[in-house]
């Protein structure tokens, strides 16, 4: 028996061996990358819900990979994923970032095409019987594509959009604190900062190369620096007309690219080392267990009928017959 025992360990340690080397993946639940068709099928027997993860493709600093936001959005997705039954469907890897085309390794797409490819995925999964998506964006930049992909499935689908984003800070707003008071200016910590390094070494952490983070300049147009002690007070107005103008691209003349604002890539006045596993889990779980909260709610108020998907895909009466 003993030597039968080592025969099989041997075989399977051969096979083991003979497997892809780089393979470290582990099955998910409700991450459609990882499923099979009939587990979709058994889902669509207890929600019609799909996260739609929109992101990018872009430089972030010396010490983040360029996908970034794509890993963080993903990432964050498969977390909500494991508290509320929705189906997690990545479809695109780009998204919109003309202004960081001077740091090698961006890819950008027209605004056209990443609401086609996600509009057309959503009819596909409305063909199979989702009805109800969540955009969640993992970069500002796609912010107004998200919103109208939202509004082409509503107008012209009969599914039902949101963004996730705007839909988590609706259930923050409810969740006390502030009341108004003005909160106190904090530095400046955008693009590849603090914050987002942070929320790496939390989602992705064999991906952030933190001795590689530096302190960070950063260099604004006049008009824009005038404006900043408003934006880093969280002043609303301010800060929505400072991102409206600024990170955009090297050809619109605006000086804003962020080649022509930081050397590194990194749009921070902060230095990237206070960067903390603990910070990137706060941030991260504040998002997740919001969007939870409020996928959860709409659950409750709009029950789904997963009635037409079992109808639309029950075996035939008699196998045996086809």
């Amino acid at each position: 028996m003993k030597k039968i025992a080592a025969v099989f360990l041997a075989i399977a340690s051969l096979a083991h061996a003979q497997s892809n080397p780089l393979w470290h993946e582990q099955k998910v639940k409700n991450y459609l990358p990882h499923m099979t068709w009939p587990e979709v099928q058994d889902l669509l027997t207890r929600t019609d819900m799909v996260i739609f993860p929109v992101a990018s493709i872009e430089q972030h600093g010396p010490q983040l990979p360029v996908g970034t936001d794509y890993l963080a959005a993903v990432e964050q997705a498969k977390l909500i994923a494991q508290k509320t039954d929705v189906l997690v469907a990545p479809i695109l890897l780009p998204g919109l970032s003309p202004y960081h085309m001077e740091f090698p390794g961006t890819i950008t797409l027209s605004s056209d095409t990443i609401q086609r490819v996600f509009f057309e995925a959503a009819q596909s999964l409305i063909h199979h019987g989702f009805r109800r998506f969540l955009i969640l964006n993992g970069h500002t930049g796609d912010q107004y594509i998200s919103r109208y992909l939202a509004d082409r499935i509503n107008q012209e689908t009969e599914a039902i959009a949101i963004d996730l984003n705007d839909a988590a800070a609706l259930i923050g707003s409810n969740t006390g604190g502030g009341g108004g008071t003005p909160r106190q200016a904090a530095r400046f910590d955008r693009h590849a900062g603090v914050g987002e390094t942070s929320s790496g070494l939390y989602l992705f952490p064999s991906l952030v190369e933190l001795q590689n983070a530096t302190p960070n300049q950063v260099k604004l147009p006049g008009y824009l620096e005038e404006m900043l002690p408003q934006v880093k007070a969280n002043d609303p107005v301010a800060s929505f007309v400072f991102l409206a103008e600024a990170l955009k691209p090297l050809d619109t003349g605006k000086r804003t690219s962020t080649r022509e604002m930081t050397a590194t890539g990194v749009w921070s006045e902060r230095d990237t080392h206070d960067s903390t596993e603990a910070q990137g889990r706060s941030a991260s779980s504040r998002l997740v267990d919001r969007s939870v909260e409020f996928i959860d709610r709409w659950k409750r108020l709009r029950p789904a009928d997963p009635l037409s998907a079992r109808q639309k895909y029950a075996p035939p009466a008699n196998p045996a017959a086809q």
